[in-house]
């Protein structure tokens, strides 16, 4: 008996050991909420206002690359539009230090993050972490987003610069906006990350995308492929089953 008792204390102890570790990675602290769960994991969390009724968002940038005003208060109408946070939805900003590297990996922004990151989930204010790099991603130069925790994004600002805001260009407030919305859309669980399709729209060849063109969730607007598609026009909204999936997961 004593011999089960103690193997039943370690597995335990082992347990919440791994639990902690996991919200350890950051140098600046967290809290009991895990942030680095798989994309799409927090998806009720930040739709509903059952357990989170504000949010915040932390953007970090890197010399050069501040995020357009434009862009964010396009971004912020777009959450509110979407979102149920009876207390409001807040954007900081903060300048970080640039990286040497002209191409990053996913877990090269993680590291970056895990490093800067000081805005967590607490109480009853959920939180999101949004970062604009100064080089490009190492998987695919045309990237110009990518959502990769459950909480955590990242634009690859030297991408989306160098496509963005010249003569012939489309503008940047219309470009990052669309980027920075179409990452958001798969931390809200889009296209079947974590808010269950009501209908089956997933665009199965290209991964958790909507097999819409016009729609905010089509591959498209996270590659330099969205570049046809809004130079002329205007910034894609999210499609009748895009609306659904989020409305039955806690949204609006």
């Amino acid at each position: 008996m004593m011999r089960k008792c103690i193997l039943l204390f370690t597995i335990f102890a082992w347990v919440i050991s791994c639990s902690r570790d996991s919200n350890n990675e950051f140098s600046n602290g967290s809290s009991d909420y895990n942030h680095t769960r798989s994309v799409g994991a927090s998806a009720n969390d930040l739709l509903s206002n059952s357990r989170y009724n504000s949010l915040l968002i932390e953007i970090q940038y890197m010399p050069g690359y501040a995020p357009d005003a434009q862009a964010l208060d396009h971004v912020k109408n777009f959450l509110s539009a979407y979102l149920r946070k009876d207390n409001g939805i807040t954007i900081t900003q903060r300048e970080i230090p640039g990286t040497s590297s002209s191409s990053l990996s996913a877990d090269d922004i993680r590291k970056i993050e895990n490093n800067n990151r000081t805005v967590f989930t607490n109480g009853s204010t959920m939180a999101i972490n949004i970062m604009y790099t100064n080089g490009q991603y190492s998987g695919n130069s045309n990237t110009l987003g990518i959502a990769y925790r459950n909480t955590s994004i990242a634009l690859l600002g030297k991408t989306i610069h160098d496509n963005s805001g010249a003569f012939g260009q489309t503008s940047r407030t219309k470009l990052e906006a669309t980027v920075l919305e179409h990452e958001i859309g798969h931390l809200l669980g889009l296209v079947d990350l974590g808010s269950p399709m009501q209908v089956n729209h997933k665009d199965s060849s290209n991964g958790n995308h909507c097999n819409n063109q016009n729609c905010l969730m089509y591959y498209a607007s996270e590659t330099t492929d969205i570049l046809g598609f809004i130079t002329t026009g205007n910034i894609p909204q999210l499609d009748a089953n895009c609306k659904a999936d989020l409305k039955a997961n806690g949204g609006k």
